[in-house]
């Protein structure tokens, strides 16, 4: 489903994926309920404040990313699509301007394969932050993978 709505570019995207140890309905509520979202979204160190977190197809997510070095990042996003618990997509309207499709594939009963897009308009765009946010990805999913330790625990 997620190639036909969102055709693969490989010269204008940033892909990161990780295999998890939870459910992909647990792993799907770590990205849609804000309660656990905002204790791992963003790189190692970052919090998150969410102004606003209306999670349907044109709900809106309004943040401020906190960094520990580098100061406040102000985000802005619209969901375009949400398939439970298969897929979640949003575009955002703050720099860098670019579209996330994120998948959950069931692996097996208890691990999920989750594959993050992040699709920009051009390969310029694309290039200009890949160098940096390939790694930082890897610290947002390693945060995850924390996120989900707790919400394995509790179920």
């Amino acid at each position: 489903m997620a190639t036909e709505l969102f055709p693969q570019h490989p010269e204008r995207e940033i892909v990161c994926i990780r295999t998890v140890d939870a459910t992909r309905e647990k792993a799907f509520s770590a990205w849609s309920n804000p309660d656990h979202l905002k204790n791992w979204w963003g790189p190692a160190g970052f919090t998150n404040t969410f102004k606003e977190f209306d999670f349907r197809v044109g709900g809106k997510w309004d943040f401020i990313m906190h960094s520990p070095v580098k100061g406040n990042f102000v985000n802005s996003c619209e969901f375009t699509h949400i398939v439970y618990p298969e897929l979640i997509a949003w575009k955002r309207y703050s720099q860098p301007w670019f579209r996330v499709v994120a998948t959950f594939e069931p692996v097996s009963p208890e691990r999920t394969k989750i594959v993050f897009r992040q699709i920009f308009d051009t390969p310029e765009a694309c290039n200009k932050i890949k160098p940096f946010v390939t790694d930082k990805n890897e610290e947002v999913f390693d945060r995850l993978e924390n996120e989900l330790l707790k919400i394995n625990a509790v179920s």
